[in-house]
């Protein structure tokens, strides 16, 4: 067998694409965004035809997959852990219609916020939907697992969900590589996935009915295993990479289940709990296995973990939190130097967004009850030194229904900003609801021609922002685009405050290409040419 070097993302992209892959749907963030990054420059999946392009949003990935699956095909649908919101709605019924082809939803977590607004951990949703869920320890498991995932998929005829987390995801390791396999043959769905109340109560029953199938097939899986050793002190639940860390910290002499399919294996579980005075819990993100066996074994043995504070509440594992659960001694490093001024990110030097927030500083200081509303994105840096312009950056989209319910509310100015992607992904509906209101809102979509916050992706978007919002009913006139540099900042400014004093829906669209993309492309060009 072939030997890789693969990031963990890498690992399931050429995984999925070996495993008979026809289509890859996820929009980008990250830690996600390296596996659809991979299939759409494999030679293989180029060879294949594989459908790789980013889509607008998670709900419409996850629902093309969906799609796929419904012609009898392989799909793998690829998201952050808060993309999981944005497509729970056809996720959760998905489980009822079922699937043909195999359907993977990869959801990487995010414990620690490294670039999140939040720790919330997928497993839950699986277990809200009821389906499978896998969660390899290390990049040959996650390689593994994306054929036994798609296998599972249409065994059961169900989704299944595929759990990482940052670690796992942007770190590298060799990976032993098979064939690949074909494609799926086309062959649509001869069952009704018309989810009408009669006939969804019956799918719903079926499901009810799989899962002693789903949970047989967790304690028969070869990624739960049990490893034994003579003293039974203790017992150790490792779940996906927290089996990494304490194999690490004490390697084989322990009492170990490792946990990396679900639901829970019950069996294994009491198992260990009959055998071991005592449970420790080690997993990343939230406590939902340390729960779970509470509820399987009760009192059978005292449990610690995330709960009982033995590994911390909040953030990631690392092999030293896992070290300090099991009582082993850690060397402690260089404590951190209290004399040195904290240096926080910064947008680009030369970027748009900054002569954006400049200008907007300039006229909103004018106007004392201001505020400006933030949304998902590089641009979210605004809301720090030098601009300090943001009084909120909740959620995507959230930048323009926050200005439209505080302009309910009475407040003047309420000003939007908003990114080119971002505004695709969940503006749009937000937007036509403040034209449906005629609320007096300004709405700034800061267009840089691309998804700049995640590496330069491909914007959905791009060169339709006037037309998009005409079309949902802001008057033509109100509709301004400006070019953000320096020399441009009285033109700038003289049509924020225009659009300010308008009473209605006004949106300003400055338009200059990300510093970044601007320079890739102008390497990429100057290559060319001296070919």
């Amino acid at each position: 067998m072939e030997k890789k070097l693969l990031l963990g993302d890498e690992a399931i992209a050429l995984g999925a694409l070996n495993a008979g892959l026809s289509g890859v749907y996820a929009y980008p963030g990250t830690p996600s965004t390296e596996i659809a990054e991979f299939i759409q420059n494999s030679p293989l999946a180029k060879e294949r035809n594989v459908r790789s392009r980013w889509c607008t949003n998670e709900k419409t990935a996850m629902e093309a997959a969906l799609g796929m699956s419904y012609a009898g095909k392989r799909a793998l649908v690829c998201m952050k852990h808060v993309g999981m919101n944005v497509c729970a709605d056809a996720f959760v019924n998905s489980a009822i219609t079922g699937v043909k082809g195999g359907l993977v939803v990869l959801a990487a977590d995010d414990p620690s916020m490294h670039s999140s607004q939040n720790e919330q951990d997928s497993r839950f949703y699986a277990k809200f939907a009821l389906i499978p869920a896998l969660e390899p320890s290390n990049q040959q498991e996650a390689y593994d697992m994306m054929a036994a995932a798609f296998e599972l998929s249409e065994t059961l005829h169900e989704p299944v969900m595929l759990r990482i987390v940052t670690r796992l995801a942007h770190s590298r390791a060799a990976v032993s590589i098979g064939e690949a396999k074909s494609q799926n043959a086309l062959s649509p769905s001869t069952d009704s996935w018309v989810l009408l109340p009669g006939i969804a109560r019956k799918k719903y029953d079926t499901l009810i009915e799989k899962q002693k199938d789903m949970m047989a097939a967790s304690e028969n899986s070869p990624f739960n295993k049990t490893e034994s050793t003579d003293d039974k002190s203790l017992g150790i639940i490792a779940c996906g990479i927290g089996y990494n860390y304490v194999k690490e910290a004490i390697g084989d002499n322990a009492n170990i289940l490792k946990i990396s399919q679900y639901p829970l294996p019950a069996e294994k579980i009491m198992a260990l709990a009959e055998e071991c005075s005592e449970i420790l819990v080690v997993e990343d993100g939230q406590p939902v296995a340390e729960e779970g066996v509470r509820c399987i074994i009760g009192d059978k043995a005292p449990i610690r973990g995330r709960l009982t504070g033995h590994l911390p509440r909040t953030g990631e594992l690392t092999p030293d939190n896992v070290a300090k659960a099991l009582g082993i001694a850690v060397k402690e490093g260089f404590a951190p130097a209290t004399n040195i001024a904290a240096r926080p990110p910064q947008l680009c030097q030369g970027c748009g967004h900054r002569d954006v927030y400049a200008a907007l500083n300039e006229v909103a200081a004018e106007y004392p009850d201001h505020r400006i509303f933030g949304d998902i994105g590089c641009y979210t840096l605004g809301a720090l030194p030098p601009f300090k312009a943001l009084s909120s950056c909740v959620d995507m989209g959230a930048s323009i229904t926050m200005a439209k319910g505080a302009a309910d509310a009475g407040l003047f100015p309420a000003i939007a900003v908003i990114g080119d992607s971002t505004f695709t992904h969940s503006g749009m509906t937000g937007l036509l609801d403040a034209v449906n209101d005629k609320s007096n809102i300004t709405v700034v979509i800061s267009d840089n021609l691309t998804t700049g916050m995640t590496g330069g992706q491909d914007s959905a978007g791009t060169n339709k922002f006037e037309a998009i919002c005409i079309a949902l009913g802001v008057e033509p006139e109100h509709v301004r685009v400006v070019v953000p540099l320096p020399k441009n900042m009285p033109e700038i400014t003289r049509i924020i405050r225009e659009e300010i004093e308008y009473n209605g829906v006004s949106v300003i669209i400055p338009r200059r290409e990300c510093i970044q993309t601007f320079a890739r492309h102008a390497r990429e060009a100057k290559k060319a040419k001296e070919a």
